[in-house]
């Protein structure tokens, strides 16, 4: 025990060493610090893994085991702020991740960099959602599977829909909220933009009846970007709850104002909420309009417009939800 004990801090030694040794060569050739700051990152990741194995076994004894991801996740922040210098900037002046419970947050996916996002913004009783192939991962997997994460086997679709099945009960039962990232994959752009939307996040929030709460990350290519090789220390923007959209069982639109041409397609709607203190401006024919002034757009299909077909108007009725692509980040 005693020689493996040693061998183990034998092998940290000689990590700590390596990484010190290409900051400081960082100096003289820039791209070293891609490498100093990777090895640091990794380093951080494992400890911070560990740590959540015996945070979330104490916690789950203790009865609190809803936070083992929120805890893991602050001492990664602070982790990888003292090891790399990078850090998220959240900005929340309404305060909807901590106040909104329970909720399906979605944010973009960029690079690997995104756990550290999830580190600074992450709220408490939330939980993510990942890929099943990260279950065999060492010391990660361990932590996620003992903290309640729920994996998705994307090859197998009966096995994504019970786990989502699962998520929504969990999401009723114990208001615990889940973070999901809608792309699916990372984008790895280097300017901004949005990979297609995946259903599931939206499923999801149907299923539990819950809103949705987008999370929107400014692109970080400038820090983070493997195929240059760049990794800065720097501060990246944040925002979350930009424009929470309310669950389609809690809003509902009210009937159309009646036009000389009943057929038009050009009819305004308007959509209100039970919610008081939400206010949306009114939407377009197609149910679409503008939430702020960042470039997020959500919408509720209205349940009723006018549909030409030959000569006469019929009504269809299209209940739904969905999230657009932000126009810029």
């Amino acid at each position: 025990m005693a020689a493996f004990l040693s061998y183990v801090g034998n092998v940290v030694a000689g990590y700590i060493a390596l990484t010190l040794f290409f900051y400081l060569l960082s100096v003289v050739i820039p791209k070293a610090a891609f490498v100093a700051r990777s090895l640091a990152a990794y380093l951080s990741l494992i400890v911070c893994s560990l740590y959540g194995v015996v945070a979330s076994i104490v916690l789950r004894l203790t009865g609190y085991h809803q936070l083992s991801q929120w805890t893991v996740a602050r001492s990664f922040k602070y982790t990888m702020r003292l090891t790399t210098g990078v850090t998220f900037e959240v900005q929340d002046p309404h305060g909807h991740l901590d106040n909104i419970r329970p909720a399906v947050f979605i944010g973009n996916h960029q690079t690997e960099l995104d756990v550290l996002m999830l580190g600074c913004m992450f709220p408490k009783y939330c939980s993510v959602t990942a890929k099943s192939s990260l279950k065999k991962t060492p010391f990660l997997g361990w932590f996620m599977s003992l903290s309640g994460s729920i994996f998705i086997n994307r090859s197998n679709t009966h096995d994504a829909r019970e786990a989502m099945r699962g998520a929504a009960d969990e999401i009723r039962n114990k208001r615990q909220s889940v973070y999901m990232f809608p792309e699916g994959t990372r984008s790895y752009a280097k300017e901004p933009m949005l990979l297609p939307f995946k259903k599931g996040a939206f499923h999801l929030a149907v299923q539990a009846q819950v809103p949705i709460v987008p999370v929107v990350v400014a692109n970080y290519s400038h820090i983070f970007w493997i195929k240059g090789l760049v990794f800065k220390s720097g501060r990246i923007p944040c925002k979350g709850g930009c424009c929470p959209v309310p669950s389609p069982f809690d809003c509902w639109l009210t009937a159309p104002t009646r036009s000389p041409r009943p057929d038009s397609h050009d009819r305004p709607y308007r959509r209100r909420c039970r919610r008081a203190d939400e206010v949306h401006p009114r939407a377009d024919a197609q149910g679409a309009h503008r939430l702020d002034e960042e470039g997020a757009w959500a919408a509720c299909h209205p349940r009723e417009w006018p549909v030409k077909r030959g000569r006469q108007s019929h009504e269809r009725r299209d209940e739904g939800l969905f999230l657009a692509s932000p126009s810029s980040m």
